[in-house]
């Protein structure tokens, strides 16, 4: 009779004795290479390194500031968020809409030299969307097919913590532009208290050591809010404010805001001066919170020059298009129509 090396029976789809070469085939043996391949390959932001603004950059977009305008009254409000930064106080900026507070903010970040992180805030912002979390569990699970008739099972569950734009800022000493700060919850910003006067970071998910982080001497701040008359604007807690520096910000000249949308669009300065003039006019005449901004200004300045030549003939209708954005009422865009109406009338 032939010898056979194998038992025929079967147990739980197995044969129950296997060959040495058998079981190597069905264990597959872990060399350092591959294992660091496989770490490489399931670590999302590379160790801190050489990659490492990359890395952030890539998970966290800030928005590119093109076109920006150096003038006096400019570099005067930049000069003075510079000088809290530099003494090592968060700055927060507070204007109306459209008056230049992001990109001046995003500026003055990318002049400093450090990476910039970038968070936008609103209602539905919370503690962990700033300083991170849990994101996802990892189990492991390990056969032991060796012994003759025995089952051993083991799982491993590993919780892999990824850091938000707040931690990373305070680990790593970049520079954090917090936009729309004034529209997050007070609750959600509670967090900040601790960062901005004892220079710790809390992380109240974790435990032991882990919970803590202590600030990076070159972590900086810089906040933009509207004002309180807007809607959808929370009112900052009264100890977050006092850890603050709140620089206040308006619209900038005529001349500057004539510059600015020449540098944006490309258009004559006669052109651009007749934008500008048209939006100050309404800016004086409208409620707070309705104040066209530069930014209106800019948006026209786009449509005329789209329009290739021909914007004087719908120049009117252009400055309503962008104007109306805030009316209440059928009533209410009819007076801003008329007020358009006059503010270019006056410029003729």
């Amino acid at each position: 009779m032939k010898y056979k090396d194998t038992h025929p029976r079967k147990v739980r789809g197995a044969a129950v004795h296997q060959t040495i070469g058998e079981k190597m085939k069905e264990t597959p043996v872990k060399t350092k290479a591959k294992q660091k391949d496989k770490e490489k390959k399931n670590r999302s932001v590379p160790s801190i390194g050489v990659s490492e603004r990359q890395a952030i950059e890539e998970a966290y977009l800030a928005p590119e500031i093109d076109h920006f305008v150096e003038a006096h009254d400019v570099k005067n409000v930049e000069k003075r968020i510079k000088l809290w930064l530099n003494t090592g106080y968060p700055v927060h900026l507070i204007g109306p809409t459209g008056c230049g507070k992001t990109s001046l903010a995003m500026h003055v970040a990318n002049e400093l030299g450090r990476p910039v992180v970038w968070i936008n805030g609103d209602e539905s912002i919370t503690t962990t969307d700033l300083i991170g979390g849990y994101s996802q569990i990892e189990q492991e699970s390990i056969r032991d097919k060796y012994v003759h008739n025995v089952f051993k099972s083991k799982d491993i569950l590993k919780a892999d913590w990824v850091d938000n734009p707040l931690a990373l800022a305070c680990k790593y000493g970049y520079t954090l532009v917090y936009n729309e700060f004034s529209r997050t919850k007070p609750a959600a910003n509670n967090i900040l208290l601790s960062v901005f006067e004892e220079r710790i970071l809390e992380l109240p998910t974790k435990f032991g050591e882990e919970r803590y982080i202590k600030v990076h001497p070159d972590f900086k701040a810089i906040l933009t809010s509207n004002s309180v008359e807007y809607a959808g604007v929370h009112r900052p807690q009264d100890a977050l404010l006092d850890r603050l520096v709140s620089i206040y910000m308006d619209y900038y000249s005529f001349d500057t805001e004539v510059n600015i949308v020449n540098a944006h669009t490309g258009l004559p300065k006669d052109d651009a001066r007749k934008i500008v003039g048209v939006v100050r006019s309404l800016r004086e005449k409208l409620p707070d919170a309705q104040k066209p901004g530069t930014r209106a200004c800019i948006m026209i300045g786009q449509g005329l020059r789209a329009l290739n030549g021909q914007g004087n003939k719908n120049f009117e209708q252009l400055c309503i298009d962008v104007m109306a954005t805030k009316t209440r009422s059928p009533m209410d865009l009819i007076e801003k129509q008329a007020l358009v109406k006059d503010a270019i009338a006056a410029l003729a």
